[in-house]
C-alpha cells in the first residue's frame, strides 16, 4: 500500500533541492530522450505527468521548440519549483494534479511523456487509460519508471531482519512493478505498438546511511502508510544495514541498484 500524500508531501519538501541530488534521475532522462529522438517527432501539444521540477521539459523546448507543453504533478512543491525554472514564456504551463485524474478533455495531447512518476502509484492501469483518453488518435506515449529489481539489496536487507525479528507483517519496503506489468497495463488500456524494455544502473556508496540520505534528499523516502515501532523498530534498521553490507559490501561500499523501464505505445487513429 502506498500513502500517496506522504509521497506529496515528502518530494514537495525536497524539491528545491531535488536536482541537485537526482543522479540516477537524471541518467534516466538521458536514456529517455534517446528514445524520443528515435521516434522523429514533431509533437505540438506535449503533457508531462509528474513533471517534478521541469528538468525535461526545459530539455524539450530546445527540441520541441513550437510545441505548447504542460506538466503536472502530485507535490505542490515541485509544481512551484518547475514555475521558477520554466518561467513565464507562454508555451509552457504547469499544474498540480493527479494522474490517476487528468483534468484535460479527451484528446488533448498528441505526446505524453512521464519519467521517474508510476512507480509511485498502487497500480498502473488508471494512469495509463488517463494517458490513454488525453492523447489524440495517432498520439504516442512515452514513460521511464523504476521496475522490480530497484533497490533490490535494500529490499532483501530489510525483509531478512524483519524474519529475524518476527516482524513480516511490518514491512514497509515498496513494491515496484515488473516490466511484464507495465506491458500489460499498456495492453489493457488499449495502446498499439507497445514497447517495453529495461536497463540496470548500479550506483555506490559509502554506507547504508548514505544511501538512505541520498534518498531522502530528494524525497524518496519511505511511502508506506506504516510507522516503525520505536525501539524494535531502531533495532531492525541497525539489523538491517548489518545484513546490506555483510551481503552486497566491497572495497569501494555498497551498490544500490536501479531497473529503469522504459516503455512507449501509440492510440490508433
Amino acid at each position: 500500500m502506498i500513502d500517496r500524500r506522504r509521497v506529496s508531501n515528502s518530494f514537495g519538501r525536497q524539491a528545491r533541492d531535488y536536482e541537485q541530488h537526482a543522479s540516477v534521475q537524471k541518467r534516466v532522462l538521458t536514456g529517455f530522450q534517446e528514445l524520443l529522438k528515435d521516434e522523429g517527432l514533431c509533437p505540438r501539444r506535449i503533457l508531462d505527468v509528474g513533471a517534478g521540477t521541469g528538468i525535461l521539459l526545459r530539455s524539450l523546448r530546445k527540441v520541441y521548440g513550437d510545441a505548447c507543453s504542460v506538466g503536472i504533478d502530485l507535490a505542490w512543491g515541485m509544481s512551484r519549483k518547475a514555475r521558477e525554472n520554466l518561467g513565464a514564456d507562454g508555451r509552457t504551463h504547469i499544474l498540480t494534479a493527479d494522474a490517476e485524474n487528468l483534468p484535460f478533455s479527451a484528446a488533448s495531447f498528441d505526446l505524453v511523456i512521464s519519467t521517474s512518476t508510476f512507480q509511485w502509484l498502487g497500480e498502473l492501469d488508471m494512469a495509463f487509460e488517463e494517458v490513454f483518453r488525453v492523447l489524440t488518435p495517432g498520439g504516442l506515449f512515452c514513460f521511464a519508471l523504476f521496475g522490480e529489481q530497484t533497490l533490490h539489496e535494500l529490499r532483501d536487507s530489510y525483509r531478512s531482519a524483519l524474519a529475524d525479528h518476527n516482524s513480516v507483517e511490518e514491512d514497509r519496503t515498496h513494491s515496484f512493478f515488473s516490466r511484464g506489468m507495465a506491458a500489460s497495463s499498456l495492453q489493457r488500456a488499449g495502446f498499439d505498438g507497445c514497447r517495453v524494455s529495461s536497463r540496470l544502473d548500479v550506483e555506490v556508496h559509502e554506507d547504508v546511511p548514505a544511501l538512505l540520505r541520498s534518498l531522502k534528499r530528494i524525497g524518496a523516502g519511505n511511502a508506506s502508510p506504516l510507522t516503525p515501532r520505536g525501539l524494535a523498530g531502531k533495532r531492525i534498521m541497525l539489523d538491517m544495514m548489518k545484513r546490506y553490507k555483510d551481503d552486497f559490501g566491497h572495497s569501494s561500499g555498497i551498490p544500490a541498484t536501479y531497473e529503469i523501464i522504459y516503455g512507449l505505445g501509440r492510440k490508433a487513429i
